[in-house]
């Protein structure tokens, strides 16, 4: 069992059995990190599942609180989530079908031939070139203009702002879109930053266009212009995490903020909504001012990215390989979203169930009339954006079910918000 679930599992029997009371707040993350001998990436992840579960929720500038969420089953069992998820609702996997391994396997096993190069560890910026085939590929999909000395590799976002945190003044506030960025927020606020959200005057704004809310909202062109005109006048260092922007549907990728801004955007982006989950290879392009302050501090860091995985990317990136594989997720990811939603239609009438205007994430929202734990109990792994009055919002993201799934997937929830004998 992971150390997070551990740590999850631990904190929910204290919630559930009102050793911790509703608006009692919990230790912070660095405090966690220390009462709980764990690092404080473990702490951020069980309280992110928390909140995504309900258990816990985030208030701005002041922590995180025990929720007052009804129906909590007391005295719990707790128990390996991931061990009896049947169907993962939240996002958070991938299809199998939706990735050729054994094509990858293949690009595995020619880095893995590279002996000479994998007896040392990798650049602390990334493989060079990584570093170049990523700059072709955002200059061609997103006109982000960036030499490779500005692009730094990682294993993932988090590592990435938890280095961005060490180059960038910790006098400064930052602002966040709203409060569900947990994650960002947890590292802007541990590294002693002060944190806001919505807040257009702040020194540092951490925005994801593309995906600006949980339901997928899009950052319209004219918002846009107007912030990068902001941030220019106001001297603001602007994050664009551009995620999910190869995956809009119903309109066409608006450009993104690096390519309208003046030289005080910091662009980022992943690999792994195209590939896999478990293939963590992020970048982050730094603007000329930052990546001079890296230059200074390189000694200090160290590449988090596995090498062999960064060598096989690159040959797949230059192959043309994960522009293929974005046309074959699109197209599988929509039929098996338009599908679920219409069987939530027949099925459950009586909740309104709709598929966001530009992603492929389904809003639902309904009578509840079981338990919070019968989800997991019921191996279903969901986000619930809120849970007030026994009425219930969702939203729910089915590109993980297989498609011979789907019709069992809706039964299991539909028996779960039914409030049905499990």
């Amino acid at each position: 069992m992971k150390k997070y679930t551990q740590l999850y599992n631990r904190l929910k029997n204290m919630i559930t059995s009102g050793e911790l009371l509703p608006n009692e707040k919990v230790p912070s993350v660095r405090k966690a990190a220390q009462i709980y001998d764990v690092s404080t990436t473990t702490v951020q992840n069980a309280y992110f599942d928390l909140c995504a579960d309900g258990y816990i929720i985030a208030q701005n500038k002041s922590g995180y609180y025990v929720s007052d969420i009804q129906n909590i089953q007391t005295k719990e069992k707790s128990f390996n989530k991931e061990s009896h998820i049947r169907f993962d609702l939240s996002g958070g996997a991938a299809d199998e079908d939706s990735f050729d391994f054994r094509l990858w396997q293949r690009y595995i096993k020619s880095a893995l031939r590279q002996k000479e190069r994998l007896l040392s560890y990798s650049e602390p910026k990334g493989e060079y070139d990584l570093r170049c085939a990523v700059s072709q590929y955002i200059k061609e999909k997103r006109n982000v203009a960036a030499s490779p000395d500005r692009i730094i590799i990682g294993a993932g976002v988090w590592p990435l702002l938890q280095l961005l945190c060490t180059l960038v003044d910790k006098n400064c506030t930052v602002s966040f879109p709203d409060k569900s960025f947990i994650q960002g927020m947890g590292i802007f606020s541990d590294c002693g930053f002060e944190v806001h959200t919505r807040d257009k005057n702040a020194d540092i704004i951490y925005v994801s266009p593309s995906h600006m809310t949980r339901w997928g909202d899009v950052m319209p062109i004219k918002r846009r212009l107007e912030l990068v005109e902001l941030s220019h006048k106001n001297g603001s260092l602007v994050i664009e995490d551009d995620y999910e922007n190869e995956f809009l549907y119903n309109v066409r990728p608006t450009p993104s903020l690096y390519a309208l801004g003046k030289g005080n955007i910091i662009y980022m982006g992943s690999f792994s909504a195209m590939l896999l989950p478990g293939i963590r290879i992020s970048f982050m392009v730094l603007t000329p001012e930052l990546i001079k302050e890296y230059n200074k501090k390189s000694f200090r860091f160290a590449q988090t990215a596995s090498k062999t995985e960064q060598i096989a990317l690159c040959n797949y990136i230059r192959d043309g390989h994960i522009k293929s594989q974005t046309r074959k997720i699109k197209r599988l990811y929509c039929a098996k979203t338009k599908a679920f939603c219409d069987l939530l239609k027949k099925e459950m009438p009586d909740y309104k169930s709709e598929i966001g205007e530009n992603t492929l994430q389904i809003k639902l929202c309904g009578k509840f009339y079981g338990k919070i734990s019968d989800f997991e109990e019921f191996g279903l792994k969901v986000f619930i954006e809120e849970y007030k009055n026994e009425t219930i919002k969702m939203v729910i993201s089915p590109s993980a079910i297989p498609q011979k799934c789907i019709s069992d997937a809706v039964n299991a929830l539909k028996t779960v918000l039914k409030g049905k004998k499990i």
